[in-house]
């Protein structure tokens, strides 16, 4: 990846400089980009929910959606891997380009589609079995019969998840008998088992304790290094400790986007300023 430069030129003034350093920032996300969203709408017969999002999210990084409860963050993160779908009411417009494919169009493999984004809920939702199988679900899925290889998969990412020493003893334990931190961990194992490019995040620490909370953002910390994650949260101190591009939206719009250090202590709207006083 090219390494982005933000040199002085001479006869320019700082705020051209400063001009400058961020449409080469843009330009640095557009070529890295993983998924391109132009023109998407969600809309219901009641109103939008989405209004014409344009976004770029580029591949290895942290992307933060940030905004009060009820913005449009969480339909749009079920947007990039279509469960918009199982909602008949909604209509859906725009495209979404991953990797260069319109996973809009017709006729799309959506359980294919689906595999390469691992996904995280409020709540972790494990599967009604042991802590092995849950792990090795989604390589069954994907035809993998090999108890070799189910098993290595199953001890390769439970310890990439930093759950393997705490479970290592009881696999055949029924995955509802861990914490509820664990059992976030747990599906987080799950998901990467079937070896996706992109996690969907939505609030996944929203209902676990403290210590739970610093695991799971440690964790995505270290796993941007291999994956892109978009992150729905609405705690400003959770976009700060792990964005590295926060979008901010209101009312179904991005309002404002850019590094968190840029929007979030230097914001332009009066929107986003209230909602920094108020919301957090």
């Amino acid at each position: 990846m090219k390494q982005m430069a933000f040199t002085y030129q001479s006869g320019l003034s700082s705020e051209s400089v400063t001009l400058q350093n961020k449409i080469e920032m843009a330009e640095e996300i557009k070529d890295t980009s993983v998924i391109s969203i132009k023109n998407l709408n969600v809309k219901t017969k009641d109103g939008d929910i989405l209004k014409n999002i344009n976004l770029q999210i580029p591949k290895n990084k942290i992307i933060v959606l940030l905004g009060p409860s009820g913005c449009g963050k969480t339909t749009l993160l079920k947007s990039l891997n279509r469960l918009t779908d199982l909602h008949k009411e909604l209509k859906v417009s725009g495209q979404i380009i991953i990797d260069g494919q319109d996973i809009m169009k017709a006729g799309q493999n959506l359980s294919a589609m689906r595999q390469r984004m691992g996904l995280l809920s409020q709540r972790p939702f494990p599967l009604p079995a042991s802590i092995y199988k849950n792990v090795a679900y989604g390589l069954k899925l994907k035809g993998i019969r090999s108890k070799k290889l189910i098993a290595h998969s199953v001890e390769t990412n439970l310890k990439r998840v930093g759950l393997w020493n705490e479970v290592k003893d009881r696999l055949k334990s029924p995955a509802t008998s861990l914490s509820i931190g664990q059992q976030q961990r747990l599906c987080l194992a799950r998901g990467l088992a079937v070896k996706p490019t992109i996690i969907l995040a939505d609030e996944p620490t929203s209902a676990l304790d403290p210590i739970s909370t610093k695991i799971i953002e440690n964790l995505f910390k270290d796993l941007k290094q291999h994956y892109t994650i978009i992150l729905v949260t609405h705690v400003l101190r959770q976009a700060l400790r792990l964005a590295d591009h926060v979008v901010f939206m209101y009312y179904g719009e991005i309002i404002e986007q850019g590094h968190p250090d840029d929007i979030l202590k230097n914001p332009k709207t009066a929107i986003l300023k209230k909602y920094l006083v108020d919301g957090n």
